[in-house]
């Protein structure tokens, strides 16, 4: 028998494999160790048997069997919990990664490894010059999906190579942090605001940026080339459960690529995981725009969201209008000053403010808050589906509505009094027939109560919509964000409003145009080419004088009027329930979707939230609201920790403010993320 500290004392042998960059087979090394040799002791033993003279700053071990780094060197073996049945690899931190972007374009970089996905994205955020990188992430891509095109490889004979744009020369393969490239900390100006073409001088002020100026066009513009088979070959999620598979593959912020089984030179889905596009400026996001563009353009042409059929012929006459511009060299013309005011309005309509944050409306609890009365029409669902439709009083006083029979009872009691304040808004709206509705889905005790609204013109209806969905998230009508919502919703009308005239259909530009690449294949099976192209150009009428940039906005804008705008699906089952549930988990509530009828049935407000929290050993997710609610349920579609990220995330960036640093509290990321794991 010998004593623990004589044990301790006896060397023993680990087993190191070497991942060397410069010859295609590793090599193993077998090393003489103590347990109270530290890490970085046990990498300069292995240097030294190694024996070739090189940089090994960017190498670190890896652990095989925990699946981790051993990245604190000045910790021991015995620390680390490493013995003599470890096999460990000494491999480089930072590896070749292939990103699909939301434009579908793959770029080739070097990511870091080792590094934790939060700040991995942030590097790739900067080398390809996208601001507000917490509001991105890695997503695998589902496997239903690759099966999909596994099955169309097979029966295809032709090979088709993909087009990778190659940052390979990136300052990070070195191990270093990534060069600002484009992105600007000091803020100075590095884009055409109207065009989103790089400011002439800023390729030059960073010319050691592997983002030249060709590449930086690649990102920053839209280029769309479909072929009729483009679409039909690319996953089209067809129910909710298809659209809770495309969140199931989100990786852990928390975690590095490489703890997550992701190996070098693997396909990655970069895309913007929280809807909450904080700060946008054409000045300096000409590359964010433009994937924020491409990313709801895509949405709606593989109808990962719905929308209308006038609804689908003006996002086709925007992408039909921004192609244009963009494959033509006079995007660079529209530089006068009323159109840089036109972007800049735009963008003070786009910007979502979340509850929570820094509100604008201090002197709110001290102002007359507005009031809206007018005659409105209510619209009662029957049996047999026969509605009544009755011209009522309405008065929208705070974050409430209430009706009356007539105009002169309006000082009296009510007929009924709706409080909005958690409420879906839904619009119901067909310019060409003249409809303006508004569709309200109030929380009650049994689930939601629908009332519909009929308005009867554009600004009666913007008004009203506008304070329905400030009432909604708990404000009135004296909010600064009032105004800028009645402007936005009248624009998008606008953009409805067009006549058909004869002309379209003989238009010449009609016979070259490629509509499979500007509406989802629903729509490009209902209607003849001819026919699909001369409604875009009736369409394209009204978005014509567009500058590039406005017209993106605009597109965006539009996107988030949508009503499932920023929801993204989960399959849970509640506790006490039997049946599946869907969870829509969008930017300032949670809502409960019957899986079956597509339905609402409950929502959750954030702002209501006091804690929330998981319970690891059953993988379930518990949520504390005021007034005593309580929700928990089991992620069914995606692991707890996603749908728990997800939730978090949104809460964190709701504490984000305009500084010119950006910095994050990445501390305060995790904190809300990590569920306490």
């Amino acid at each position: 028998m010998t004593s623990s500290s004589e044990y301790s004392s006896n060397t023993w042998e680990l087993l190191v494999t070497v991942d060397h960059q410069c010859e295609e087979e590793q090599k193993e090394f077998t090393l003489r160790v103590t347990g109270d040799l530290h890490v970085g002791g046990v990498m300069l033993k292995l240097v030294d048997q190694i024996k070739v003279s090189q940089d090994w700053s960017d190498y670190a071990l890896w652990w095989e069997q925990k699946k981790c780094w051993l990245l604190k060197t000045h910790w021991t073996l015995d620390k680390c919990g490493v013995q003599a049945d470890a096999k460990l690899l000494f491999t480089t931190q930072h590896k070749m990664l292939r990103l699909r972007l939301p434009n579908m374009k793959t770029v080739r970089l070097k990511v870091s490894f080792s590094s934790v996905v939060f700040k991995a994205v942030s590097d790739i955020c900067k080398i390809l010059n996208i601001r507000r990188s917490e509001e991105l992430s890695l997503l695998k891509q589902p496997e239903d999906t690759l099966r999909k095109k596994k099955k169309k490889d097979k029966n295809s004979k032709e090979v088709v190579t993909e087009d990778v744009l190659n940052l390979c020369n990136s300052p990070t393969s070195s191990g270093l942090s990534a060069s600002p490239g484009l992105y600007s900390k000091t803020m100075t100006p590095t884009y055409d605001p109207i065009s989103g073409t790089p400011a002439s001088s800023t390729i030059t002020w960073f010319s050691d940026s592997p983002l030249t100026e060709q590449n930086c066009s690649i990102l920053a513009f839209s280029h769309p080339d479909c072929s009729p088979g483009t679409l039909a070959e690319m996953y089209q999620p067809r129910t909710l459960a298809d659209k809770a598979k495309l969140n199931a593959g989100w990786l852990d912020s928390s975690r590095s690529l490489m703890e997550q089984g992701i190996l070098e030179d693997d396909q990655l889905l970069l895309r913007f995981k929280y809807y909450t596009f904080f700060d946008l400026n054409p000045k300096y996001d000409a590359v964010r725009i433009n994937q924020i563009y491409e990313q709801a353009r895509w949405a709606i042409l593989l109808e990962e969201i719905d929308c209308t059929e006038e609804e689908m012929l003006i996002f086709a006459a925007l992408q039909y209008h921004i192609s244009k511009l963009s494959s033509s060299s006079e995007t660079q013309d529209f530089t006068n000053e009323s159109e840089v005011d036109e972007v800049e309005a735009a963008l003070s309509n786009l910007e979502v403010t979340l509850e929570g944050g820094k509100s604008s409306n201090i002197l709110e609890d001290i102002t007359d808050i507005p009031k809206l009365a007018d005659y409105l029409r209510l619209v009662r669902p029957r049996r047999l589906s026969v509605k009544t439709i009755k011209p009522y009083w309405f008065v929208f006083k705070d974050t409430s509505i209430s009706y009356f029979k007539n105009k002169e009872s309006g000082q009296g009691e009510p007929i009924e009094k709706l409080n909005l304040k958690g409420c879906e808004v839904v619009p119901d709206v067909n310019v060409a027939a003249k409809k303006f509705g508004i569709k309200l889905l109030i929380p009650v005790a049994s689930g939601m109560n629908e009332v519909y609204l009929r308005c009867d013109n554009e600004n009666q209806y913007a008004r009203w919509m506008a304070a329905s969905v400030l009432a909604s998230k708990g404000r009135t009508m004296a909010d600064s964000s009032y105004q800028p919502e009645v402007h936005k919703i009248l624009s998008f009308l606008k953009m409805k409003n067009w006549t058909m005239s004869p002309q379209a259909a003989s238009d010449p530009e009609s016979i070259d145009m490629k509509t499979e690449c500007f509406v989802s294949l629903r729509y490009a099976k209902k209607y003849k080419s001819k026919q699909l192209a001369a409604r875009i150009l009736e369409a394209h009428q009204n978005v014509s004088q567009m500058p590039l940039v406005e017209a993106k906005l605009r597109f965006i804008q539009a996107w988030q009027s949508l009503p499932e705008f920023g929801l993204s699906y989960y399959i849970v089952r509640f506790k006490g329930s039997k049946k599946e549930d869907v969870l829509g988990v969008s930017y300032n509530r949670l809502i409960r979707i019957d899986m079956a009828t597509g339905d609402p049935i409950t929502t959750w407000r954030f702002s209501a939230m006091k804690q929330w929290n998981v319970n690891w050993e059953i993988r379930q997710v518990g949520i504390e609201f005021d007034q005593n609610v309580s929700i928990a349920f089991t992620c069914l579609s995606a692991d707890c920790k996603i749908i728990h990220e997800h939730i978090g995330g949104y809460i964190f960036l709701s504490t984000r403010s305009k500084d010119h640093n950006e910095s994050l509290d990445e501390e305060l990321f995790h904190k809300l993320t990590g569920g306490q794991e």
